[in-house]
Order: C-alpha cells, then sequence, then structure tokens
C-alpha cells in the first residue's frame, strides 16, 4: 500500500496542470509543481531551504512555511502522527498561511500561482536574488496582510493592483530593488489603507512627483521613499499624518518649500540630499550632525592651526611632575589618600615601562581630530614614540561609569588589534588613552591614495586585509570573556602595514563617552555610509551592527570607492546598490577596481565572487539575516587566492608578523 500510495504521489506530481487544475489542487501541491521551481530558478545545486519541500518528507518539516485548517486551527506538528503524514500533500483543507524564507539564496522570480493561496497572509522573500517584476495577480492574494520582498533584484513598475491589498495591509516592504517609474494611483479613489503601518520604498528608481495619495494613510507610522527619484514639492497632507514616527525623503529631488512642521518633527538627516532650498536648514556638509558637534569640528580647525608640530601637550602645563610609576592591574576610582598629585597612570600589558613623567612629558604632534578628542604623536624622553588619544572635556562618562570599560579594552589583545596600553585620569577628570603608535597608513588612505610608486593592490593583498579585520572583529565579539563590540567600523580606522597586516583600531570607545557624544559617531557613520539600517541610537550598536559595516568595508576593498557622501553636493554611494545593479545588468566584473582584476584568471577560483556574495550578505538589512563574524572568518579562509606570492612584489622579504598565509 506504502508503494502503491508513492507511485501516486509521483504521477501527480509529473503532470502538468493548467490553470484551472492549479485551482483545484491542495496548496501544497501548487507549492510544489509551481512556487518551488519558480523561486529556485536556473541556479545549481538545489536550493538548501527549497529541498524541504518534497513529497517525501511531512508538510512539517517544510522549511519556511506555517499552515491552518479551514477552521484556522493551526497544524498540530507537535503530534508525531502528524509529522509522519504523507497524505497531508494532497489534503485541500490544508491552507498555507505564511511563507517565510528571507536570506535563503532564493534566485528564481516571484511566480504568480502566489495569489492562490486564499489565506497566506504572511508573504516574507527578502534578501534573495530573486528577479523580474512583480506578478500583476499577486496584490489580487485575499488575505495577504505582510508584504517583504526587499533586498531582491526585481524589477520593472509597481502594478497599479498593489493598493487592492488595502483593505488588510499591514506591513509592505519593497526596499533596494530596482522598480522604476511612478508609484502608481490606487484604482479606488480616497483609498485610505486603514491598517497600513509600515511603507518602505526606498532604495529603488521610482520617479514622479510625491504620491499625494499617501497623506491619506492615517495610521503610517514609516514612511521611507529616500534614495530614489522622486521629484516636485512636499504636500501638507504629510504633516498630518499624527502617527508617522520615521520618515526618510532623503537622496531624491524634492524642490519647493518643505512643511515647517516636518522639520521640528524629523532629524534633518530625513531630508538631506535633495535639491538645493528643499530644507533650508539641512547642511549639506555636516551629515546631521547636532550643532555642538559642529561647533566642535569648526573649533578643532581653527585650533589645529595653532598647534606647532613639536609642542608640549597643553592641558599638562605646569602641573607637578611625580615621579616614579603607577601599574595597576585594576583601576582605582578612588582619590589619592594624600589628595594631590597630577592623576594616576593605568598600565596594562604592553605598557609597564611607561611612567607618569613619560606620559605627562612628552612632546605631541596632532595626528587627528575629531569631535570627541584628539589624537598626538608623543614622542618619549628615550626617543620612542606612542599615540595618545586625548578625550575633550564634557565628551566621556565619569571615571567610575566607564572604569570596568577601560579595565576590558586594555585585556584585549589580537594581532590584528591597535592595543590599550595604558591610560590616564588626571584630577580634573582628564583623560589619555595611550596606544602603540603605528607610522603606517589606513587602509582609506591604502584604496583610495592615489601616490606615485604605491604597492599595486592586488587581491591576495587586499583578501589579507580583509581577513585580518574579520579576525580582529571575531576576537572581538566572540573571544572575550565579555563580549565588545567595535562601534566605529571603517577604512579609515583600519591601519595597514606593509606587508598588508590589517589592525584595528578605537574598538569599543562609544562606550566611555555619553550618549550624545556617543549618538554623534553614529550620524558620521552615516555620512561615511558605514550605518547599519536599525542603528539610530549608538546605545543600540550591537555585533549585527558591525557586521553591517564590516559588509560595507568588505564592498570598499572589492569595488575601490568610498561609500557615503560623495566630493559633489547631493551625491551619495550606496555600495550595495552597485552590486545590485551590475548584477541585474549582467555587468558584474565591471563593479571590481580593475587593480583587483588583474592577472586573475577566474573570479570564482580566486574567492573574490565568494568575498562579493558575503559582504552582500554582511549588508542585509534585516540584522536576524548577517551573519556572525565567526562565519565571515570561516568563508574567507575557505576561499583564499590561489596565487599567494602576489602578496609581495620582488623586493619585499616576507613578513615575520603573524600572516595568514
Amino acid at each position: 500500500m506504502a508503494l502503491l500510495f508513492r507511485l501516486l504521489l509521483l504521477l501527480l506530481l509529473s503532470f502538468s496542470y493548467s490553470a484551472s487544475a492549479v485551482a483545484e489542487s491542495s496548496d501544497a501541491l501548487i507549492l510544489l509543481q509551481k512556487i518551488k521551481p519558480a523561486l529556485q530558478g536556473s541556479a545549481l545545486p538545489e536550493n538548501l531551504q527549497l529541498s524541504s519541500w518534497s513529497a517525501s518528507s511531512s508538510l512539517c518539516l517544510w522549511r519556511g512555511l506555517l499552515w491552518s485548517h479551514s477552521d484556522e486551527s493551526p497544524l498540530p506538528c507537535s503530534l508525531p502522527s502528524v509529522r509522519s503524514n504523507l497524505s497531508l500533500l494532497l489534503d485541500r483543507s490544508l491552507q498555507l498561511v505564511s511563507l517565510k524564507l528571507p536570506a535563503a539564496a532564493l534566485a528564481g522570480s516571484l511566480p504568480r500561482e502566489l495569489a492562490a493561496f486564499s489565506s497566506l497572509g504572511s508573504l516574507i522573500l527578502s534578501i534573495n536574488s530573486l528577479t523580474g517584476p512583480v506578478p500583476l495577480e499577486l496584490p489580487n492574494s485575499p488575505s495577504l496582510y505582510e508584504l517583504d520582498l526587499a533586498g531582491n533584484l526585481l524589477t520593472g513598475s509597481l502594478p497599479p493592483s498593489i493598493w487592492n491589498l488595502c483593505n488588510h495591509l499591514v506591513s509592505l516592504r519593497l526596499h533596494g530593488n530596482a522598480f522604476s517609474g511612478a508609484v502608481p494611483d490606487p484604482a479606488t479613489p480616497n483609498s485610505s489603507c486603514d491598517n497600513l503601518l509600515v511603507l518602505d520604498l526606498g532604495g529603488n528608481l521610482l520617479a514622479g512627483e510625491f504620491p499625494a495619495f499617501f497623506g491619506g494613510f492615517r495610521s503610517l507610522k514609516e514612511l521611507d521613499l529616500g534614495s530614489n527619484r522622486f521629484s516636485g514639492s512636499i504636500p501638507e497632507s504629510l504633516s498630518e499624518l499624527s502617527h508617522l514616527q520615521t520618515l526618510n525623503l532623503s537622496f531624491n529631488n524634492f524642490s519647493g518649500t518643505l512643511p515647517e512642521s516636518l522639520v521640528t518633527k524629523f532629524a534633518l538627516s530625513a531630508f538631506e540630499g535633495n535639491s538645493p532650498g528643499f530644507c533650508a536648514k539641512c547642511s549639506p556638509d555636516t551629515g546631521g550632525l547636532s550643532a555642538g558637534a559642529i561647533a566642535g569640528i569648526v573649533i578643532g580647525s581653527m585650533a589645529g592651526a595653532v598647534v606647532l608640530a613639536s609642542t608640549t601637550i597643553g592641558w599638562v602645563q605646569g602641573r607637578k611632575r611625580r615621579r616614579g610609576r603607577a601599574v595597576e592591574e585594576e583601576m582605582d576610582v578612588e582619590e589619592d589618600e594624600n589628595g594631590n598629585g597630577d592623576g594616576k597612570l593605568v598600565a596594562f600589558e604592553g605598557g609597564e615601562h611607561l611612567t607618569l613623567d613619560d606620559v605627562l612629558n612628552a612632546t605631541g604632534q596632532v595626528v587627528e581630530k575629531t569631535n570627541y578628542g584628539t589624537v598626538y604623536k608623543a614622542k618619549l624622553a628615550d626617543g620612542g614614540n606612542i599615540a595618545l588619544r586625548l578625550l575633550r572635556e564634557g565628551t566621556s562618562k565619569d571615571l567610575a561609569s566607564c572604569s570596568a570599560v577601560i579595565r576590558q579594552l586594555g585585556r584585549a589583545r589580537h594581532e590584528n588589534l591597535v592595543p590599550l596600553r595604558a591610560f590616564y585620569h588626571g584630577k580634573r577628570g582628564e583623560k589619555l588613552l595611550i596606544y602603540d603608535y603605528l607610522p603606517i597608513r589606513t587602509l582609506h588612505d591604502v584604496l583610495h591614495e592615489t601616490r606615485a610608486g604605491r604597492a599595486p593592490l592586488n587581491w591576495a593583498r587586499r583578501h589579507k586585509i580583509a581577513l585580518g579585520v574579520s579576525r580582529g572583529l571575531a576576537y572581538l565579539h566572540a573571544g572575550t570573556e565579555t563580549p565588545i563590540t567595535h562601534g566605529n567600523v571603517r577604512s579609515k580606522n583600519v591601519f595597514v602595514d606593509d606587508f598588508f597586516v590589517s589592525r584595528l583600531a578605537e574598538f569599543g570607545l562609544d562606550r566611555v563617552m555619553i550618549p550624545s557624544v556617543a549618538d554623534e559617531m553614529v550620524a558620521a557613520a552615516k555620512a561615511e555610509g558605514y550605518k547599519a539600517p536599525e542603528l539610530q541610537r549608538m546605545k543600540k550598536c550591537s555585533s549585527r551592527t558591525d557586521v553591517y559595516a564590516f559588509g560595507i568595508l568588505l564592498l570598499e576593498i572589492l569595488i575601490g570607492k568610498k561609500p557615503g557622501k560623495g566630493a559633489r553636493p547631493g551625491e551619495w554611494v550606496d555600495l550595495p546598490a552597485l552590486v545590485k545593479v551590475a548584477v541585474l545588468e549582467e555587468t558584474t566584473m565591471e563593479v571590481f577596481d580593475p587593480e583587483l582584476l588583474k592577472g586573475m584568471r577566474s573570479l570564482a577560483e580566486e574567492g573574490v565572487v565568494q568575498a562579493l556574495k558575503l559582504a552582500m550578505g554582511c549588508c542585509a538589512p534585516v540584522a536576524s539575516a548577517r551573519p556572525d563574524m565567526t562565519e565571515a572568518v570561516r568563508i574567507l579562509e575557505e576561499n583564499r587566492p590561489r596565487n599567494r606570492s602576489a602578496l609581495y612584489s620582488p623586493a619585499d622579504t616576507a613578513s615575520e608578523i603573524g600572516t595568514p598565509f
């Protein structure tokens, strides 16, 4: 009997159904015969997630799906008899209620048969490589309330029938595709989409004027139209959406006068990158930084013109010098019993040789100025150099609040990190972080400078840099007793030596800063293109936001372009979008830095394709879909370049520093 049943299933599966036959099939058979082949596409081998959709396995084991009976009671998959029941495949009373396969490496297209599921309420296929248009039939789904197709390669115009979903639609996310044309008006005038809370059309190629009917979506809480080609003015009706909490109109061609109520309610970054005069209060050069940050930058620039190359660090002048050494394994946040002295120097591993006199008497040369402090190259009396980061007054937490963080950062040791050697805190609250001074360039300089005689950046060298960064981040996230988030991953915070060994700097500094200053670091990360979509406040920084920034960094290494704000006003370089367009137009080879491709025979064999896929996975809009850094290290290690001799030019010698090769 069992054999006969299996033969019956095989006959059913081999039969080519007409449209009427599909309508009469069970939901499971439609999935198996129509949906699975369409989502799989021509990609080989068979998709791992879709391979679970099989006539030889129970519906309870099919990944990404939820089922219910016609009376809306869920399929009881916890019962052994249900889990082993293969006949459910033919049960027409069993209905599909949810299909969720985000970041599942789908490479096909959206089938029109998705509209055949009468009870399908949630369809989430985000962060895949689906191509083609949205089927005209899909918006006619009678129960669909959640549609998320963000982060694919979908094209064409939005079907006018999309607003047929208005009666039950709660969330519509189409971010990061290649949809073009104008947003179609709803067929029914004054359609209000009363249940719609989230509408995300950002990161596409949509054009035309602002869709005026959006002003009637009274329940809307989130609206994203950023990074499109919209033009014209913004209607006053938008400011009447009282429930609106998140708005993004940035990087379009909007003009006219922006309603004042919107300017006061939302961050200025929501309106930047549009026509001049659209937002009079939006400075094109500040990236949404606060007035305090702008003032700090201006004052810092003026001060930098006054500081000489070899001047004594001004904040220590006139103080008494304490002789001797203060080496401690633990921070002492209390004042000295005698109540005087110049403060306390706490040394960590590798900094035991430093004395308080060494630090306070060092002469400094300004290397970098930020809104939260100044970095000096400090020359010691014995001729050695150290790097001093003086935190600007009022930017950092009090000593009692940050001492545990300083201890943790002082213990972090890895070959791909710039170690914290010592910490000084003065009687008046001064704070100095003391590092090794590295007389080498940053990754930003290595990638983007054009000086004569620069060593060519072939793939082997770039891979070694990327692998080093990934290892350093993996150590911070999983190699310490208490995980550390970097919080400021960018090419300017990666040092690269002559042997292409990379070292991460500035890890964990956000945890030392007061919240307002830490949030300015988020604004700077946004302006430079490294900010994860979900990161609005630095206190929400996590390993997943670090992974996103690493993905942008890896794309920067592969493409050779600076992310974020371009050289021209309003210009924005979206590296993930560049890759998506290149894949869509089948010009992927053109997206890579030409210098990377020199002498390369096969991108796949050299691991370049795998690195690009990893970078795009790290840049997934949904945080939970991103790999962790341990997985990123594994992928890079398993896909090393074949020609490792290209790491060195004929004049180079092999590095004695730990190298992954």
